[in-house]
């Protein structure tokens, strides 16, 4: 009688999308993917809610950043957009544009890393 084969081993333990950090990733590039199909910064924020209560300690702080990075970017947004009337807002939409993709860089490099973000309820960075 054969012996039956061993169990195939289990993946690796640094699987870019195969742990806790997957829907985290998945809310940054929603937010870049906004630039270019704005709806998708909505579906971020839904996925950031209902996952930051059960996730760990660390990954609540990405959480709470990418929530923070909606509210304060929808904010820049619109005061981009009003103060295009005074012309001044045209710049202000490409920093909000610069500041967006850079939270987002920032956010991804910890989280790749899995380091909490360390100061989630920052303003800028």
């Amino acid at each position: 009688m054969t012996e039956p084969s061993p169990p195939p081993p289990p993946p690796p333990h640094n699987a870019p999308l195969s742990d806790e950090r997957q829907l985290a990733m998945i809310v940054y590039l929603a937010y870049l993917g906004s630039l270019a199909f704005p709806p998708l910064a909505i579906a971020g924020l839904v996925l950031a809610y209902v996952n930051r209560e059960a996730a760990p300690d660390w990954l609540k702080s990405h959480y709470t950043f990418q929530i923070r990075t909606f509210w304060i970017g929808l904010l820049f947004w619109v005061v981009s957009l009003l103060l295009c009337f005074v012309l001044i807002g045209f710049v202000l939409i490409f920093a909000t544009l610069a500041w967006l993709i850079v939270r987002c860089a920032l956010g991804l490099d910890r989280l790749l890393k899995r380091e909490a973000y360390p100061n989630p309820e920052s303003w800028i960075t």
